[in-house]
């Protein structure tokens, strides 16, 4: 089960169809959705998060923690909107679809998808953009 919390911003639309697509990416990876809370908040508090509980010292757009059991998907995947905003206007992209490549950057990564490597990270982009086409 997918839920929204927020923090210093403001809600995002279609909740529900989003968390229905989510569901279903997990479920095309193979794997069985458990609970999954985007925490959707500002740049500062990203930071925070980032600075407390991985000792980095700069912005990030997402940051997620693991709690996946088996194959059940299950975390906490704090994102700044703020900075997915900034990035659709750098990259002169449409927002919403920025948004929702960093919502499913979320999930590919509870499923176990990683991009450290210039190979990992094409074929983050690649999975991002076949779901984003499936929204």
């Amino acid at each position: 089960m997918i839920h929204y919390f927020y923090e210093n911003v403001a809600p995002i639309s279609n909740e529900e169809k989003r968390a229905e697509w989510l569901e279903n990416l997990i479920l095309h990876e193979g794997k069985k959705p458990g609970k999954i809370n985007y925490i959707l908040c500002d740049d500062e508090y990203l930071l925070q998060i980032n600075q407390q509980y991985l000792d980095h010292d700069y912005y990030t757009d997402i940051i997620t923690f693991d709690y996946c059991k088996g194959k059940t998907i299950s975390g906490d995947i704090f994102l700044s909107l703020q900075r997915v905003l900034d990035n659709a206007s750098l990259l002169n992209t449409d927002k919403e679809e920025e948004l929702n490549r960093v919502l499913a950057h979320g999930v590919l990564h509870l499923c176990g998808y990683k991009d450290k490597s210039e190979e990992e990270e094409k074929l983050m982009r690649s999975k991002e953009n076949f779901y984003i086409e499936k929204y």
